[in-house]
C-alpha cells in the first residue's frame, strides 16, 4: 500500500520530472565520458580550478579537523572561513562528497551535478501540481525545460549555485500560498534556506520576489485592504527568513565587508551595455561558448514550445488585461536589466560579475516558464490568428539574428537551421487538431526534451574539460608528498612549492600553504602579497615568486618541488601533470630530506624558518610600510631588518649586468623603464642580459605587470623561466644563487614590436647579511603547545626590552589575544599581520579566533526561531 501511494496518478509526474533531466544528462556525460564511466571528468575552469579543491577542504573539515570550520591556515597563510561555507558550502548535496576520498571526488561531483538537475525538475514540477497549472504528462514537459534551460547548461560548471534552481520554485510557491492562505510560513521558510544555502544567489531571488510580489497583488486583487495586508504579509516573511538565517547572514557580512566589498564599484553609467538585439540570439540553440563564459550576454535558451505558450499567455482572454500587464512589466524589467547598466549592477549586488555575467538569467528562465504554463491548456491547442502571431515573431527574431549573424560567434548557420525546425515542429503540434490528447501530450514531451537535449549537446560540446588523469595523478602526488611531510613533522608550519595546479592546492591536501582563490578572500593578503613580489589579483595568491627573506618571514619550513626523473621521456610525462610555476635557485640553501621525498616531488627544509611567531623589535609597531607596491625587494628589506632591530640598508643591493647584447633590437643606454624597439618588424627581437656573480650570494630580477609571457618569453642561461603566469603588480624572479663565475645570462624574446622594461631590475641578497638577521629572529620563537586552526597557544622569552610578539597571522577582529591569562589588545603591523606587545620575561600566549558577530546572529536566529515555534504552538492551542 505503502509503494502504491508512492508511486500512484498524483505522483507518477513528479517522478518523471526528477527522473527525466536526471538521465538526459546522465547520458550526455557517459558521451563524453565523465568519470566515472570514461577518462575525462567534470572539471572545468572555476569548478577545476576552485570548487573541487574546496569541497576537499568540505570532506577534510567534516570528517577531520572541525577547527578549520570558522578560520584556516590552508586559506593562503591563514583567513576567515565562514564567508567561503556561507558562499561555496552550505549546499546539503555536499555531504556526498564525504563517500568520495581522494581522487574519486570527480565521481562525487557528477553525481551531485546529476542529481541538481533532477531536484530543479522535481521543484517546478511540485509548485505546478500544487498549485493545480498543469497536471499528467505536461507537468514533467515543462519542468524538464525549466530544469535543462540555458543557464543551467551554461552554468552547471558554477554548480554552487545550482540549487536556486531547485529552491526557486518552492520560494515562488511559498509567494502563492501567501497570497491565497495569507499564510507566510512558507515563504519565510524557503527563503530562509535559500539565504543559508547561497547568499548571493539568494539576494537575486529576493529581487525576484519583489517583481513576483508586484505581479501577485495584481492576481490577487480584490481591494486595498487586502493589498496593504498581502503588503505587510510579505515584508514580514522577508525579515523573518532574513532573521532565521542571521545566524550565518551577520559573520559573512563581516567578512564580505573585508572582502569583496572593497571592490564595489563607486561610479555608474547610465547605459545600455551592450545592442540589446544580440540577445535575440541566445534564443538559438547552443548559443554558448567558451568566450561567453567573461563576457557575453545571457543565457536563457528555452525549449521553443514553452517560448510560444509565454507568448500565448497575452493572446488568450484569460487573465484579465491588468495582469497581463503586470506580467509585461516584470518581463520588461528582466529584459531590460540584461543590457541596462544600473541595473545589472543592482542584480549583482553593486559589483560587476568577473567573468558570468548574468547570474540572475536562470529567475528570467523560470519565469517564461511559469507563464507559459499558465497559458497553455491540456487541450495544447491555439487559434490560427494565435498562430500566425506566434509565425510572425519567430519569423522577425530568426531573420534578425540570420542577418546578424556575423557578429555573434557562438552561434552558427547549422544551429540556426536546427532552431527554425524546432521552432516549426512546435507551432504545427499546437495548431493541429488533436483526436488523443494523451499521445499529443507525450509528442509534446518528447518534443521539449529533444530541444533541450539538442542544446545541451551543442552548447556543452563547446567546452574541454579537464582529464580525469591529469587530475587524479597530480592530486595523488600531491596528497603523497604532503603526508610524508605531516608524518614527520606534526608541529605547526607552512610548505611551499614550486609547482601548481591551483591556487587552492593547499585546501584539497589540507596543508598550511600560502595560495588562494576565491571570491571571498580578504583583501589584506593580496595587497601584502602584491607589495612583496608575489602573484596576486582580487580574491587570489599565488606564493610563486618567494625569496629567502619571505620564506623566512612567513615560515616556510618545507618546500616541495618536482622531482627530475632520469629519462627524458618521464619528463615530458612529469610536465603534463606537475606543471612547474616557479624558477627557485635558492633551494640549495636549504637541506634536502631524502626520507620526505618521492619519485613525483622533492621536499627541502628551510633552516631559516622563523616559525608562527618570534619576538622583534617594537620598531615594526611604528613602521609605515605604503600599500602601493613600487619595489618589493626594498619592501622586504625594511621590513626584515626592522623586525631584526638591524640596518635596513645593505642587505639587498640593485646591480648592474656586465654586458646587455640586443638582436634586432634597438640599444638603449638606461634599462629600467626603458621602452625597447624592433628594428625589422618582421624578425625576431631579442635582449639578453649576462652577468659573473662575485659571490655565491643569491639574486634576482623584478619583473614588472608589462613583463609578462602575453609580450615576451623569458629564459635563464638558454631554459625557459618557469614562473606563473598572470600577475598585476612587479615580481621578483630568483635568477642564480651558489653562482660565483659563472656566468649567468637572462633572454628576454620580444613578442610585440615593441616592449617596456617595466621595473626591470637586478638585485643581490647579501646571504651572510640575511643569516645573521635570521639568526637575531629565531632567538625568542613563539614555542606553540596547541595548535589549531582557530586556537593557538605557546610561550615566548623576551630576552630584550622593547620587543613585541611578532606573528604571521592576518590581521582580524576575530583573533583575541591572552597574555599569562589576562586579556590584552593586538595590534596590526605593517598592515597585514598581528603583533602582541609585551614586557620583558616569559609568558604564555594565547590566541582564539571567534567570528566576529557569530554570536549575535545566533541570538538573533535563535530568539527569533524559539519566537515563531511558540507563535504557532500558541496559534493552534487557540484553534
Amino acid at each position: 500500500m505503502r509503494i502504491r501511494r508512492i508511486f500512484d496518478k498524483r505522483t507518477w509526474p513528479l517522478w518523471v520530472s526528477f527522473w527525466l533531466p536526471l538521465l538526459i544528462m546522465t547520458g550526455y556525460f557517459i558521451y563524453r565520458q565523465m568519470a566515472p564511466f570514461g577518462s575525462s571528468s567534470l572539471l572545468t575552469v572555476d569548478l577545476g580550478q576552485q570548487y573541487v579543491d574546496l569541497f576537499a577542504y568540505f570532506r577534510h573539515t567534516l570528517l577531520h579537523d572541525p577547527s578549520a570550520l570558522f578560520y584556516s591556515f590552508s586559506k593562503t597563510i591563514g583567513g576567515e572561513m565562514v564567508g567561503v561555507w556561507a558562499y561555496y558550502l552550505m549546499s546539503p548535496f555536499n555531504l556526498i562528497y564525504l563517500l568520495f576520498p581522494g581522487t574519486s571526488i570527480t565521481t562525487g561531483i557528477f553525481i551531485v551535478t546529476v542529481l541538481k538537475y533532477g531536484f530543479a525538475g522535481l521543484a517546478f514540477a511540485w509548485l505546478l501540481t500544487k498549485t493545480n497549472t498543469q497536471k499528467g504528462w505536461l507537468v514533467p514537459t515543462f519542468s524538464t525545460a525549466y530544469a535543462l534551460m540555458g543557464w543551467m547548461v551554461a552554468n552547471q560548471l558554477n554548480m554552487i549555485w545550482l540549487d536556486t534552481t531547485a529552491i526557486l520554485p518552492l520560494v515562488v510557491l511559498g509567494l502563492e500560498r501567501l497570497f491565497k492562505t495569507g499564510k507566510v510560513r512558507w515563504f519565510a521558510g524557503w527563503l530562509a534556506v535559500m539565504l543559508i544555502d547561497n547568499y548571493y544567489m539568494g539576494y537575486m531571488v529576493i529581487l525576484f520576489s519583489c517583481l513576483y510580489w508586484l505581479y501577485g497583488a495584481t492576481k490577487y486583487w480584490q481591494d486595498f485592504k487586502t493589498f496593504g495586508q498581502h503588503l505587510l504579509k510579505f515584508t514580514w516573511g522577508g525579515l523573518l527568513a532574513v532573521a532565521l538565517s542571521a545566524w550565518l547572514l551577520l559573520p559573512t557580512f563581516w567578512a564580505l565587508m573585508q572582502s569583496k566589498a572593497q571592490y564595489n564599484v563607486t561610479k555608474l553609467h547610465w547605459k545600455f551595455e551592450y545592442a540589446p538585439w544580440k540577445m535575440l540570439a541566445k534564443f538559438v540553440t547552443g548559443s554558448f561558448n567558451f568566450e561567453q563564459m567573461p563576457a557575453g550576454q545571457p543565457n536563457f535558451y528555452i525549449a521553443w514550445l514553452v517560448l510560444f505558450a509565454f507568448v500565448l499567455y497575452f493572446l488568450r482572454k484569460q487573465p484579465k488585461w491588468s495582469v497581463k500587464i503586470s506580467v509585461l512589466l516584470v518581463t520588461a524589467v528582466l529584459v531590460l536589466s540584461f543590457c541596462y547598466e544600473p541595473l545589472d549592477l543592482l542584480w549583482h549586488a553593486d559589483q560587476f560579475p568577473v567573468w558570468y555575467p548574468y547570474r540572475f538569467s536562470f529567475v528570467f528562465c523560470f519565469w517564461i516558464v511559469w507563464i507559459g504554463a499558465q497559458a497553455l491548456t491540456q487541450k495544447l491547442t491555439i487559434n490560427w490568428w494565435q498562430g500566425s502571431i506566434m509565425f510572425g515573431l519567430a519569423a522577425a527574431l530568426f531573420g534578425t539574428v540570420y542577418l546578424n549573424l556575423k557578429h555573434v560567434s557562438y552561434i552558427n548557420l547549422p544551429n540556426l537551421l536546427i532552431t527554425i525546425g524546432l521552432a516549426a515542429v512546435s507551432l504545427v503540434l499546437l495548431l493541429v487538431p488533436k483526436q488523443n490528447r494523451m499521445i499529443y501530450h507525450l509528442i509534446a514531451l518528447l518534443l521539449v526534451a529533444t530541444d533541450m537535449s539538442i542544446n545541451v549537446v551543442a552548447s556543452l560540446n563547446n567546452i574541454s574539460y579537464v582529464s580525469q588523469s591529469e587530475f587524479g595523478n597530480y592530486t595523488a602526488a600531491l596528497d603523497k608528498t604532503v603526508n610524508q611531510i605531516k608524518a614527520s613533522d606534526s608541529s605547526f608550519y607552512r610548505v611551499g612549492k614550486t609547482f601548481t595546479r591551483t591556487k587552492d592546492d593547499p585546501m584539497q591536501a589540507a596543508y598550511n600553504g600560502a595560495d588562494h582563490f576565491s571570491s571571498t578572500f580578504e583583501s589584506i593578503i593580496p595587497n601584502f602579497f602584491g607589495s612583496i613580489g608575489q602573484p596576486d589579483g582580487d580574491g587570489v595568491v599565488t606564493y610563486s615568486n618567494g625569496t629567502l627573506i619571505t620564506d623566512s618571514l612567513l615560515d616556510m619550513r618545507y618546500f616541495m618541488a618536482k622531482t627530475i626523473p632520469a629519462s627524458q621521456s618521464d619528463n615530458a610525462n612529469y610536465n603534463r601533470y606537475i606543471p612547474v610555476t616557479s624558477t627557485k635557485p635558492d633551494l640549495a640553501h636549504y637541506q634536502k630530506k631524502a626520507q620526505l621525498s618521492n619519485s613525483e616531488a622533492t621536499t627541502y627544509q628551510n633552516p631559516y624558518a622563523l616559525g608562527l611567531g618570534f619576538a622583534a623589535s617594537d620598531n615594526i609597531l611604528h613602521l609605515k610600510v605604503a600599500k602601493t607596491t613600487g619595489d618589493p625587494i626594498a619592501r622586504q628589506e625594511l621590513i626584515y631588518q626592522t623586525l631584526a632591530n638591524r640596518s635596513t640598508t645593505g642587505l639587498i643591493s640593485a646591480e648592474n649586468f656586465d654586458q646587455v647584447v640586443f638582436q634586432n633590437v634597438k640599444q638603449v643606454t638606461t634599462l629600467t623603464g626603458a621602452v625597447v624597439n624592433k628594428k625589422d618588424l618582421a624578425k625576431t627581437g631579442s635582449i639578453y642580459f649576462k652577468f659573473t656573480p662575485k659571490t655565491n650570494d643569491s639574486y634576482y630580477i623584478t619583473l614588472g605587470s608589462n613583463l609578462t609571457t602575453a609580450n615576451a618569453s623569458y629564459y635563464i642561461n638558454g631554459k625557459e623561466l618557469q614562473q606563473y603566469p598572470t600577475y598585476r603588480h612587479t615580481i621578483a624572479v630568483n635568477v642564480a644563487t651558489n653562482s660565483k663565475g659563472k656566468t649567468v645570462t637572462f633572454g628576454i624574446q620580444m613578442k610585440k614590436t615593441s616592449l617596456w622594461l617595466q621595473n626591470f631590475t637586478l638585485y643581490k641578497l647579501n646571504n651572510s647579511q640575511f643569516k645573521q638577521s635570521a639568526q637575531t629572529l629565531q632567538q625568542s620563537p613563539w614555542q606553540l603547545t596547541q595548535h589549531s586552526n582557530r586556537k593557538l597557544t605557546g610561550t615566548i622569552n623576551i630576552k630584550q626590552q622593547h620587543q613585541v610578539l611578532m606573528t604571521t597571522i592576518p590581521y582580524s577582529a576575530g583573533w583575541h589575544a591572552t597574555v599569562d591569562g589576562k586579556a590584552v589588545s593586538t595590534k596590526k603591523v605593517i598592515n597585514t599581520f598581528i603583533a602582541v606587545p609585551l614586557s620583558k620575561g616569559k609568558h604564555t600566549v594565547t590566541l582564539t579566533y571567534r567570528p566576529p558577530y557569530l554570536v549575535a546572529g545566533l541570538s538573533l536566529s535563535g530568539i527569533v526561531a524559539v519566537g515563531t515555534v511558540a507563535w504557532f504552538t500558541l496559534k493552534r492551542r487557540k484553534h
